[in-house]
């Protein structure tokens, strides 16, 4: 269903798109219309687990950590269980991705 594009030298690395490379035997290599979409993505939990989801991200080559906004914690829902990190309060770091679309 979805194509992993591997990032190379030539990435726009203020963006952080990843180019599409072209199809095997297409007649217009290089020449599909690409459009830019930012998506968002959000963490959840505890400190620690944020921390280390943001390290494990930039070892992959997907997020610098000074692409995350720095944790915020997450107002308790009244009356919703729901996962709470071992010191009872859940945080919340984002990041936004510009990548490509054909």
């Amino acid at each position: 269903m979805f194509e992993y594009l591997e990032p190379d030298d030539s990435d726009n690395s203020e963006t952080g798109a990843l180019p599409v490379p072209p199809k095997s035997g297409s007649p217009s290599q290089g020449t599909r219309s690409l459009n830019p979409e930012k998506v968002r993505h959000m963490l959840y939990g505890s400190l620690a687990a944020i921390d280390r989801t943001i390290k494990i991200l930039h070892v992959l080559g997907y997020t610098d950590p000074n692409d995350w906004s720095d944790p915020i914690p997450v107002p308790p829902t009244s009356g919703t269980p729901g996962p709470t990190a071992p010191a009872g309060t859940i945080w919340m770091a984002i990041a936004t991705k510009t990548v490509l679309i054909e």
